[in-house]
């Protein structure tokens, strides 16, 4: 029987892997694209996806000094006003930078749930701030459950990208004004 920091990786390990997948035939112009992931372009979604494992991060180190977790309270009570100020913060930022923040998060995180033992993760009445859910559901919560909620719109992105591209067809976000006095001859 495996036990609950091995069922997290592995649930962390798998969630990332299908993002990956789903982002892999995606040039950059794609990922900035707006309206990727309702308003977000999927940089903006990997940003919010990279803030929400960062807070669980800070809370972690928080939690192993026996204090309670203020900040990542606050966004779990209200997780759209978190998004609206991190897409706010962040919009903008360099896709390697975007990249970089996501990859050295999850390994921060994958990292403090290793100082974790299997009891402190899966008691749910050890932490009364997370009201009856133990560590290990908050940290499903804030990496891989988030990311799966959003990968069915990141596929279907993915997927109408790719289509358009296979049809020759221009996405409006791809068109400058530099390429705009090119037309068709006859």
């Amino acid at each position: 029987m495996t036990n609950v920091m091995e069922q997290l990786l592995d649930k962390l390990d798998n969630g990332r892997e299908q993002l990956l997948i789903a982002l892999e035939p995606l040039p950059d112009e794609a990922l900035l694209a707006p309206g990727a992931v309702g308003d977000w372009s999927i940089a903006d979604l990997l940003a919010v996806l990279t803030a929400w494992e960062a807070e669980m991060v800070t809370a972690l180190l928080k939690l192993d000094q026996g204090k309670k977790p203020e900040r990542l309270l606050a966004a779990l009570a209200n997780p759209d006003e978190f998004n609206r100020q991190r897409v706010a913060e962040t919009h903008g930022r360099p896709l390697d930078r975007v990249f970089d923040d996501l990859m050295k998060v999850r390994l921060q995180l994958e990292e403090w749930l290793e100082t974790f033992s299997d009891r402190r993760l899966a008691d749910n009445k050890r932490y009364k701030w997370f009201n009856g859910r133990s560590l290990a559901q908050i940290i499903a919560q804030t990496s891989y459950e988030n990311e799966a909620q959003y990968l069915p719109d990141v596929q279907k992105f993915a997927r109408s990208w790719e289509q358009a591209a296979n049809n020759g067809v221009i996405p409006v976000t791809a068109v400058t004004s530099e390429s705009s006095h090119d037309k068709p001859s006859d």
